[in-house]
């Protein structure tokens, strides 16, 4: 196992908390001895273990129905994926500490804009294991099917997020769920609202390019992060109890600079290599994205509708660019794949 003092230290002595962002089993086992203590998955993770490591599944892949097709199809074989691993870090979670021992499930994204199917969905996901986070996207629609899971009860993230505007609507759709959820007598479960932080980054890149806007490399990839602690800063003001998750990394800066926060990250393996053991013991939270850099981003319209806490409303966050791609790529790279994975030859 490579050791990672810096994450080593994140976990261990700063409210943040850190879940591993990959399925694949060697992976997941590296993460945990750094201070892992949760896993985030989709479709396209999903797809990638089963199709890079298929040996390792190919026992569990023999226990599936014969047969299965469409959304039975691809739930089996997330079953198979997040079932085991909720099995394995259920010790962590027995321990009853908030935010620590669960694994994600994703619905349907060719479904976005369906609440109801992606409400029964849910319910089917969460079934499986009381540790199961179910992920719905932060669309309209998803964001009243994640307002009814939150009432009754069910763990919840809001994914395919990337901007203030859509964490502060998931925020505020999980005090309503909770409030109903008491008021039933439900246990709330886990809420978290995600910003796909190196996914925004992206998406303005490419905005940046088209439009000619007169901002530099060193703005872009500080833009997701500047939404982040923005957001950060809301929801500590209004004493949300969702958690905040940064995802979709694309630096380590998105990891180094969010340090301290009490925050969910999701760390895919290809970040945790790029944060050096040895980086400075800092947390940063409360060290602020500086003016200028704020002040170039802001010429953009695309990031002002991200950075802005109303600077889009419910109705627009799927038509938001990044989006779209990233529905696109859980679909085309995930969902898709799987309802074709031919585990019965295997």
């Amino acid at each position: 196992m490579s050791e990672n003092k810096y994450l080593q230290w994140m976990t261990s002595k700063t409210q943040s908390i850190y879940w591993h962002d990959s399925a694949i089993r060697a992976e997941q086992q590296e993460a945990f001895g750094n201070g892992a203590v949760g896993m985030t998955t989709n479709p396209f993770l999903i797809n990638a273990t089963l199709t890079s490591d298929t040996g390792f599944w190919k026992e569990r892949l023999a226990q599936l129905p014969r047969g299965l097709s469409g959304d039975e199809k691809v739930q089996a074989l997330i079953r198979c994926v997040t079932g085991y691993y909720a099995q394995e870090v259920r010790p962590i979670f027995d321990q009853g500490v908030a935010g620590k021992g669960y694994v994600c499930a994703q619905t349907n994204p060719n479904k976005t804009g369906d609440a109801e199917y992606m409400i029964q969905q849910a319910k089917t996901l969460a079934s499986w294991a009381p540790n199961i986070v179910v992920k719905l996207p932060a669309t309209n629609a998803g964001i009243t099917a994640y307002e009814e899971c939150v009432a009754q009860g069910l763990n919840v993230a809001a994914t395919v997020s990337f901007t203030v505007p859509q964490v502060l609507a998931v925020g505020e759709a999980a005090e309503r769920g909770q409030k109903r959820a008491a008021a039933n007598g439900v246990k709330p479960g886990l809420n978290i609202a995600v910003m796909m932080v190196g996914r925004l980054d992206d998406y303005l890149r490419d905005v940046a390019h088209d439009s000619g806007a007169k901002v530099e490399e060193s703005d872009i990839v500080q833009a997701g992060l500047a939404c982040m602690k923005r957001a950060y800063g809301i929801f500590q003001e209004r004493g949300y109890t969702t958690y905040l998750m940064p995802a979709g990394c694309r630096g380590a800066n998105q990891i180094v600079e969010l340090a301290g926060a009490k925050m969910i990250m999701s760390i895919a393996p290809k970040i945790t290599k790029l944060i050096a053991s040895d980086t400075p013991q800092e947390e940063r939270i409360n060290v602020p994205v500086a003016a200028d850099v704020i002040d170039r981003l802001m010429t953009m319209p695309e990031f002002r509708r991200a950075y802005e806490p109303d600077g889009m409303s419910r109705e627009e966050f799927i038509t938001f660019g990044a989006t779209n791609r990233t529905t696109d790529q859980f679909i085309n790279d995930g969902w898709n794949p799987l309802a074709a994975f031919g585990y019965e030859k295997i």
